[in-house]
């Protein structure tokens, strides 16, 4: 399994030319495996919509639903043990909550993470997709 942050998610869904084809071709290949996607993205995709950040073609729950049965999809959801992961992650890791919980789920499921965030892409404790 992967497990994209929520701009490579929303990227994938709408087929945004932002997403690299070598991205968009690695979360095809790995749709049998599993595309993993943090509970926290559906709330970072609604929190976007509210504050005029991210429009959609439907209305936010509307687009969710959808967005979640994509090929692979698999919800993973916000478990106690990744709650605890994202406040004790290990280095200098920066404060945004939904990257930190993004960035245990896929520490906690030990799967590359699927980013274009420099930030992300710059801390060396989290495995990263080619």
């Amino acid at each position: 399994m992967i497990v994209l942050d929520t701009h490579i998610w929303v990227w994938w869904v709408h087929g945004d030319t932002q997403l690299p084809p070598v991205y968009f071709a690695y979360i095809q290949g790995n749709e049998a495996q599993g595309v993993g996607i943090s509970a926290i993205s559906c709330w970072e995709v609604a929190k976007l919509v509210e504050y005029n950040r991210l429009t959609l073609p439907l209305p936010v729950a509307d687009w969710l639903s959808q967005a979640l049965v994509y090929p692979g999809v698999r919800l993973l959801e916000l478990t106690p043990q990744i709650a605890v992961e994202s406040t004790q992650l290990p280095g200098d890791f920066h404060r945004d909550p939904a990257d930190q919980i993004i960035v245990a789920t896929a520490r906690s499921y030990n799967c590359p993470l699927v980013t274009l965030d420099k930030r992300i892409q710059n801390y060396p404790h989290v495995q990263l997709a080619p």
